[in-house]
């Protein structure tokens, strides 16, 4: 099956031509395919921002291609224009984003830019806010009385709205305190589970990436360092390191108690999973 979403030797170069010019990413060969929950990891200034910013078309390439379902996003501006539709991209901290009167209005916003009638609308914000865990009393509300777990989850849910093809989250839980963020992976489970939707998420908690996604892409110095899944990628402990990334911490206790001849599985992400692994290797010499 051809992904989703693809880019073929991308390369972007800011200030061309002036004494500030830098590269931010070159030569990148992406590829996001239907369904898949991936994760994009890579320290600051890596090439993430720039990378997601070119796949619904806020950015154009200086060089290479960006393509969805096949067709080059770029090739005339209804084409652009219908992509954005499609991709749909949550920029860091959202929140501050919201200017409605009422939650409702604001998951309102992009079907309504979308051109859809009155009913069309409203049944998209209603099945938007349940997607992120908001009940009637809360679409009357303004956003700005809101929590700020409930203010992320609102201004994700407007996103949702316009039922994306591919949702892209640039750090979704940033700045949340813990049961905002599992709150908000939960909220991203769920449309995906329901929509079938592919979802690209940007993160720096590799705590997050072992517990959500399918697949991982690094990058490093404005190019994909490595791809593959959770257990391919983490068990480069070493190169992550060297790239000021690492391991999730449960996972360096299970490589080590590996080492020390316990007999646990190498693919063990999250603390219940290593918990699990631990109890069933003491039931058993019971």
């Amino acid at each position: 099956m051809p992904p989703i979403l693809q880019t073929e030797n991308l390369t972007h170069i800011y200030s061309v031509g002036t004494p500030f010019e830098r590269t931010a990413i070159r030569a990148v060969d992406f590829c996001a395919q239907k369904g898949e929950f991936l994760g994009l990891i890579g320290h600051t200034g890596s090439g993430k921002s720039t990378l997601i910013q070119h796949l619904n078309g806020l950015l154009r390439p200086t060089s290479g291609t960006v393509l969805f379902d096949g067709r080059d996003i770029h090739e005339s501006k209804q084409e652009t224009r219908n992509v954005r539709f499609q991709v749909g991209l949550v920029f860091q901290y959202p929140e501050y984003q919201l200017f409605e009167e009422t939650v409702y209005r604001d998951i309102a916003f992009g079907p309504r830019n979308m051109g859809l009638d009155e009913t069309e609308i409203d049944a998209r914000v209603r099945e938007a806010a349940a997607l992120v865990g908001f009940k009637e009393k809360h679409l009357d509300r303004s956003p700005f009385a809101l929590s700020g777990g409930q203010k992320r989850r609102a201004a994700i849910a407007g996103v949702m709205a316009m039922r994306p093809s591919v949702l892209i989250l640039d750090e979704p839980t940033a700045g949340l305190d813990p049961r905002g963020r599992d709150e908000i992976i939960h909220n991203i489970r769920t449309f995906r589970k329901e929509t079938d939707a592919t979802v690209i998420m940007v993160t720096h908690s590799m705590e997050e990436i072992a517990r959500a996604v399918d697949r991982v892409v690094v990058m490093n110095d404005g190019e994909i360092a490595m791809s593959g899944t959770r257990n391919e990628v983490f068990a480069r402990g070493e190169e992550l390191h060297g790239m000021g990334l690492d391991v999730p911490e449960i996972t360096r206790i299970v490589m080590r108690l590996r080492s020390l001849g316990l007999d646990l599985p190498p693919d063990l992400f999250t603390i219940d999973q290593a918990a699990k692994a631990i109890l069933s290797l003491k039931g058993g010499r019971d």
